[in-house]
């Protein structure tokens, strides 16, 4: 069986990419964007995870079935936190019982 063997070139350029993206979460940290702070750490997160599955781990250059497996715990992975950020989001709508 052969595999594919990625270039130095690639992932040089994979690993910078990332270091600039971790560059860009310590800058946001710091700016005070209001309700778009957790929006866009979760955009830059999301972006460095997908790097690191298709290039890192390989699963660009991997058979259709594993490419399905990752998309699926992606999607999953963001049902989930749009499951929580829609608890999170509509607490103060109901008033505390006893008040």
């Amino acid at each position: 069986m052969s595999h594919h063997v990625p270039s130095v070139k690639m992932c040089l350029s994979v690993f910078f990419s990332l270091l600039i993206l971790t560059a860009l979460t310590v800058w946001v940290a710091g700016v005070d964007l209001g309700a778009a702070n957790t929006f866009v750490a979760l955009a830059v997160a999301i972006t460095k995870g997908s790097l690191v599955i298709l290039f890192f781990m390989g699963v660009r250059w991997n058979t259709p079935l594993t490419k399905t497996v990752a998309i699926s715990g992606f999607l999953w992975l963001l049902i989930l936190f749009g499951m929580t950020m829609n608890d999170y989001l509509t607490r103060g709508w109901l008033g505390v019982a006893g008040r």
